[in-house]
């Protein structure tokens, strides 16, 4: 599966969680209060990161598509940074960063490594 992925920074990610939670209608597939959330719909992987000083700016684009291995980070010609990545490469950062498993599979996979 590949996904459109879009970063932002906000000035509140717990009252941000509330309102994206909305629009995407659902929950984030993990959050970090105060600090970080994610969401994966069928289209679109959508991250925020709380960082008042840049918040409503987008933070990084890219895809997550299972087709990709690792986690690669460029900057296109206009400077804007794409990352490319698997689901299973964004959860075992997600869990190295904030200690969060994203899901079970991602728990599993750490054991087996």
């Amino acid at each position: 599966m590949k996904r459109f992925h879009i970063a932002l920074a906000v000035a509140d990610v717990d009252a941000s969680i509330t309102d994206y939670s909305k629009r995407l209608g659902q929950t984030p597939q993990v959050a970090i209060a105060g600090t970080y959330a994610m969401w994966r719909t069928d289209q679109l992987n959508f991250s925020i990161s709380q960082d008042s000083a840049c918040a409503g700016q987008m933070r990084h684009v890219g895809f997550e598509d299972d087709e990709v291995k690792g986690f690669r980070r460029e900057a296109d010609i206009n400077g804007i940074e794409w990352e490319n990545f698997s689901a299973l490469a964004q959860d075992l950062r997600i869990v190295s960063t904030y200690g969060v498993s994203p899901n079970v599979s991602t728990e599993e996979e750490l054991i087996r490594n």
